[in-house]
C-alpha cells in the first residue's frame, strides 16, 4: 500500500522547470532513497511532499488524503522533516529544540518529558547535553537533536534531506549506523535524499535516481549496476564505482548484513 503517492507532480521557478511530470509512490514502512546530482531535483520532491511548495500539476497523497492548503499543517503533524544542518535554533537549546512542537500543540509537561526521555535513549544523545545551545554541540549532536524534533510527535512519515552530508566521516559512519537501526526499530516510511550510492544501499528498501527533474531509473543498486536503463545510470554508477565495494551482493537495507559504508 502506497503512503506517499505523487501523481503528474511538476514544479517550475519562472523558465526553470525544477521537476518534470512525474509519478512516484513510496510503500508503507519503506526506506526509499532519492539520489543523483546536484539540482536533479530531489529536495524540492521533499519540500513539494511536505506541502513547503505548490505543485504547478498534480497531487500529492499521504496516506490516501490528498495535500492541499487546508489540510497541510494537520498532515505536517504526520511528516518529521531533517535537513542536511539540522537547522536547529541557535537561542533555544537542545532541549528546547526538540519539543518546540510539542509546546506549539500544547502537550502536558509528563507527555513531552516521557517523549523526550525515549527519543535521547533512541537517537543516543547524553541527558545532560539537553540544556547546551546548537553552537556547543558537535555537528553530530545537533544532527540527533534535529531527528528527536522531527520524531517528537511520532510521524508517520520522515523526510531527510542529505541529513549526513555536512558531517566528518567518522561521525557519519557512527549516525549511519545508528540511523538505520533506528529505521529498523520504528518501522516507519521514510524518503532520504543522498547524492551517496553506497549510503542509499545501506539504508534504502529501493532507490530512485533522478536527473533533470526527472525519475531516470528505480529499484535496487544492483540492478542500476546490471541493468542500467540509459547511458547517464551507467555514467553515475561508474563515478562513484570506488564507493561501491561489497553493495553489489546488498541489495536492500533490510538484508544488509555487514558496517556502515
Amino acid at each position: 500500500m502506497a503512503f506517499l503517492e505523487l501523481s503528474n507532480v511538476s514544479k517550475q521557478y519562472g523558465e526553470l522547470t525544477a521537476v518534470y511530470p512525474l509519478d512516484l509512490c513510496i510503500e508503507a514502512h519503506e526506506t526509499c532513497a532519492l539520489i543523483g546530482p546536484s539540482g536533479c531535483g530531489k529536495s524540492t520532491l521533499l519540500k513539494l511532499a511536505l506541502g513547503l511548495l505548490h505543485t504547478d500539476t498534480g497531487t500529492i497523497q499521504i496516506a490516501g488524503e490528498r495535500l492541499s492548503e487546508s489540510n497541510v499543517m494537520v498532515l505536517r503533524q504526520r511528516i518529521g522533516y531533517v535537513i542536511q544542518d539540522g537547522g536547529l535554533f541557535p537561542h533555544m537549546t537542545a532541549r528546547q529544540n526538540a519539543t518546540v512542537m510539542a509546546r506549539f500543540l500544547e502537550w502536558d509537561e509528563s507527555r513531552i518529558a516521557a517523549r523526550l526521555e525515549r527519543l535521547t535513549e533512541l537517537v543516543r544523545l547524553p541527558n545532560d547535553l539537553l540544556d547546551r545551545y546548537p553552537l556547543q554541540l558537535s555537528g553530530g549532536q545537533c544532527q540527533r537533536v534535529s531527528l528527536m524534533r522531527a520524531l517528537m510527535l511520532d510521524p508517520d512519515l520522515l523526510l531527510m534531506d542529505e541529513p549526513l552530508g555536512a558531517l566528518d566521516p567518522m561521525i557519519r559512519r557512527d549516525l549511519q549506523i545508528d540511523l538505520r537501526q533506528i529505521f529498523r526499530e520504528l518501522d516507519k516510511t521514510v524518503v532520504i535524499v543522498t547524492h551517496d550510492l553506497n549510503e542509499a544501499a545501506y539504508f534504502a528498501d529501493e532507490t530512485v535516481l533522478m536527473r533533470d527533474g526527472r525519475v531516470v531509473q528505480r529499484g535496487s543498486i544492483a540492478s542500476m549496476i546490471d541493468q542500467p536503463t540509459d547511458e547517464f545510470v551507467t555514467r553515475f554508477i561508474t563515478a562513484q564505482r570506488a564507493t561501491l565495494m561489497g553493495v553489489k551482493e546488498g541489495v536492500t537495507a533490510r538484508e544488509a548484513q555487514g558496517e556502515a559504508p
